[in-house]
């Protein structure tokens, strides 16, 4: 019995990315692609470039915790909205927020297939105490 398109992709956004190495495996189809707009410009991105990107990740961090906000599902496509914290290998003692998110998932045969994120690093201006409590989980 293959899972609800929305508890794939909340399982994933709950998983341990970087000390879990089957988390990647288990969420990311073969033939995953990622279309990401960011403050870069547009990025796409197959199941292999994510592989890399999460694995300078942890090497770049000591510690990533996802906050997802909102998790929404609709005929088969989940929306989650979310925020990047981190802990850096020079001051693991000290988390700080680095991106917010918006991504839209397609699911095919249980696990993540296409893509379509927007992303902002955070800035000093971001009211995230009051913007960014959970809504619809």
């Amino acid at each position: 019995m293959n899972k609800a398109a929305k508890e794939v992709v909340r399982e994933f956004y709950h998983a341990d990315i970087l000390n879990d190495n089957s988390v990647l495996n288990r969420f990311f189809h073969p033939e995953m692609v990622l279309i990401w707009n960011s403050a870069d410009g547009l990025t796409i991105m197959n199941r292999d470039d994510l592989v890399e990107f999460f694995l300078e990740i942890k090497r770049t961090y000591h510690d990533l915790r996802i906050e997802v906000s909102h998790l929404l599902e609709d005929d088969g496509h989940v929306t989650v909205r979310y925020k990047y914290y981190v802990k850096t290998i020079e001051n693991p003692d000290e988390e700080l927020g680095i991106a917010h998110f918006i991504a839209i998932w397609e699911i095919k045969d249980g696990k993540m297939y296409r893509g379509y994120q927007v992303s902002q690093p955070v800035t000093d201006k971001d009211d995230t105490n009051e913007s960014y409590h959970k809504v619809k989980v």
